[in-house]
């Protein structure tokens, strides 16, 4: 998943979420964006960051990458 860091109801969530992911073996990876808010890759509101999005967005596609071919 990727969170922007200032999205405090996201992250709270986030130690359950990670424990359950954990819990049943499954694969991911977290990213947090330091200094971006929930929404950060929508390109239509003031919290877009348009670095965390791009950044967001490669990392989504090398994920696919390893784990899905």
């Amino acid at each position: 998943p990727h969170y922007g860091e200032l999205d405090e109801r996201i992250n709270a969530g986030w130690p359950d979420f990670e424990a359950a992911l954990i819990a049943n073996d499954k694969v991911y990876e977290a990213h947090i964006y330091a200094g971006a808010n929930h929404g950060f890759h929508n390109d239509s509101t003031p919290r877009y960051d348009e670095a965390a999005a791009d950044l967001a967005w490669s990392r989504t596609l090398d994920w696919f990458n390893r784990h899905l071919t």
